[in-house]
């Protein structure tokens, strides 16, 4: 193409143009300057929310704010105080987070009010005891855009050594039962260090109340099918004055517990066709006596014992029937929270338009 340049003030002289050759000109025009306004919305600065859920942490919030001060300049940093007794709010405000608070005690309250309230592009999820390397985010944030993925997790590679007792048997054992469950293995279901697209956050319905809260987002992201992947990092010593709010018996039985509901929930089918198998089986057993005396001699001697297997036999057939109707419901739900999750979407980008 020639250029000509003319002096301050002066005009070029008109110019005979065909008229198809001005359609292919005006054409070409606006394709570029819709591609240019799709290039700038594409590289304005997203906005990046980490999300630092605390009870009594004024040991470590302030060491984990400056790191990821450090990490991620840009971010905004929340942290919502659940109830802290110590001076954690205070602390977290001295260090330029945006404090705000959740008196409902539980992790599982503070992450739906955290989902609730902050308007972001792409979430941090991450707990506020100094234990998680924040030098791995922005890797993971650029791993969410480059795969397209809806969630990264930071899962833990340290060795069993330190862990607390029972933490590390107890993290295998609940992440290979939800992957026997639910069909997909997560390496480190409880890890606490999440990276999170905003059509996920705005999706989660988030009804857990403690630390179950992990196990649930986790069984969200395979019951919906939402893309997402692991990238290994490192658990660090807690500071000095730091201490585990998490208890490995009484937290792990309603870990257990919740994982139970959750399956009977998602694959209700399987759940209630495991039990009428169970039933029809013990049916069997209790009634086989009875039918080979009854086939020998026509009659019944063990009356208890045949009303037993008629019941199981009865429940059985309910609870099969439960399950199908229950699988035929939670076909309807998992449909509606596809939706919601689509309409929850991140923000539209005319590259999409310009690439039909």
């Amino acid at each position: 193409m020639r250029v000509l340049f003319l002096p301050i003030g002066t005009s070029a002289p008109p110019l005979p143009v065909p008229a198809t050759s001005l359609r292919t000109d005006n054409s070409a025009i606006l394709r570029f300057h819709f591609d240019l306004i799709a290039h700038s919305l594409n590289t304005m600065a997203e906005r990046v929310a980490v999300l630092l859920p605390c009870l009594n942490e004024a040991a470590a919030v302030g060491q984990t704010i400056a790191e990821f001060r450090t990490a991620l300049p840009e971010a905004d940093i929340y942290v919502f105080d659940n109830g802290s007794t110590d001076k954690t709010a205070e602390v977290a405000g001295k260090a330029g987070a945006i404090v705000r608070s959740e008196p409902q005690r539980g992790k599982g309250h503070v992450v739906r009010r955290m989902f609730a309230d902050v308007e972001a592009d792409v979430y941090v999820l991450v707990d506020g005891d100094a234990t998680y390397d924040p030098s791995v985010a922005p890797a993971m944030i650029e791993r969410l855009h480059r795969e397209q993925l809806d969630m990264v997790v930071g899962a833990r590679n340290n060795p069993k050594k330190d862990y607390r007792p029972g933490h590390f048997r107890g993290n295998r054992f609940f992440s290979s039962a939800v992957a026997l469950l639910f069909g997909r293995r997560f390496n480190d279901v409880f890890s606490g260090y999440r990276v999170l697209s905003r059509r996920l956050v705005k999706s989660f319905p988030a009804l857990a109340r403690g630390f179950d809260v992990e196990v649930e987002l986790s069984i969200h992201v395979l019951e919906l099918r939402l893309p997402a992947e692991e990238t290994s990092t490192s658990l660090r010593l807690r500071p000095k004055g730091s201490v585990s709010k998490l208890g490995t018996t009484h937290h792990g039985l309603i870990i257990l517990a919740r994982i139970a509901v959750l399956f009977m929930q998602v694959r209700p089918f399987i759940f209630f066709g495991s039990i009428a198998t169970a039933l029809f089986a013990s049916g069997i057993l209790s009634g086989y006596p009875v039918i080979a005396v009854f086939l020998e001699t026509g009659q019944v001697p063990y009356l208890p014992r045949a009303v037993l297997a008629a019941s199981l036999m009865i429940l059985s057939s309910l609870s099969l029937i439960c399950g199908l109707i229950l699988h035929s419901t939670n076909q309807a739900r998992l449909e509606m929270k596809r939706m919601h999750y689509l309409k929850a979407g991140n923000k539209t980008r005319l590259d999409d338009c310009s690439s039909r």
